[in-house]
């Protein structure tokens, strides 16, 4: 009797993987650069991403050339199809937007269902080696009222950051219920990328999450700023949604972000060409 295929491995978030060696794994991540290198950092043997709006030259899905140049088959789904951050969701209904040729050579194609992907990506031959480490996305620079973080992963903000500005390259996208899922410290100020939104307009839901805690927030839409990239968010992106503790510090929809950086900290792009 014929047996099922192994149950691919689900995650909201590559930052919160559970053991991953040698897993077809589906994630609520982006497909950028940085969620590749955790994926393969894990050593799962094939990986779904969120392709997060596709996005600023196509930062959203760029992590799938990336992975193919390690051996690594990858796609990932319409965020139109399924909610980013929302692996279960993914798999239950998203549709594949992009693959590698990696995943290709599986048999997996644009408009297939996820589950039929991360089935076929089964087939995928486990990569055996180690991922060279990739530098720590974080800068901090301090400015006369306050300090800007810039941070390619909400995973990388610090207990330091609480009370400051920080711009994340991450999708603006809560993760379950818990509002502390939203940011992990206190900080005057949050930026997220919206992730083209979504269903819901789930790429912006932490937004209300943080309001509550008192933390104004806003996105920048994926199509002005390259998703995973808190350098590119910070001089590029244009303000999509905001909180209304983010509207009383002078945030308003349309806004370049980096003339509302100036305005709450003082510190101007030129600044982090220093």
């Amino acid at each position: 009797m014929p047996t099922s295929p192994p149950a691919p491995l689900l995650a909201d978030s590559v930052t919160r993987l559970s053991e991953a060696a040698g897993a077809v794994l589906v994630t609520g991540s982006h497909g950028g650069i940085y969620a590749a290198y955790l994926a393969a950092r894990a050593g799962v043997r094939a990986v779904i991403f969120n392709d997060a709006g596709i996005g600023l030259e196509e930062a959203g899905v760029a992590g799938l050339n990336w992975l193919e140049k390690l051996g690594i088959a990858a796609a990932a789904v319409d965020h139109a199809s399924a909610s980013i951050g929302n692996a279960a969701e993914m798999l239950q209904q998203g549709r594949i937007s992009r693959a590698n040729r990696k995943a290709e050579a599986c048999g997996v194609k644009m408009g297939q269902t996820c589950a039929e992907a991360a089935r076929l990506l089964e087939k995928a031959e486990a990569v055996v080696g180690k991922v060279a480490p990739m530098s720590e996305a974080r800068r901090v620079l301090e400015g006369p009222r306050c300090r800007l973080v810039l941070i390619d992963s909400a995973a990388l903000v610090k207990p330091a950051d609480a009370g400051h500005f920080v711009i994340t390259g991450s999708h603006g996208a809560l993760f379950g219920a818990d509002p502390m899922n939203a940011l992990k410290v206190d900080a005057l100020f949050a930026v997220f990328n919206d992730a083209g939104l979504g269903p819901g307009e789930v790429g912006a839901s932490r937004l209300p999450a943080l309001d509550a805690r008192g933390i104004a927030a806003a996105t920048v839409a994926a199509s002005s700023a390259r998703i995973g990239d808190a350098l590119s968010t910070w001089k590029s992106g244009r303000i999509s949604r905001i909180n209304q503790k983010a509207r009383d510090l002078g945030a308003r929809e349309g806004m370049p972000l980096e003339e509302l950086v100036t305005k709450v900290t003082g510190i101007t792009p030129e600044s982090g060409d220093e």
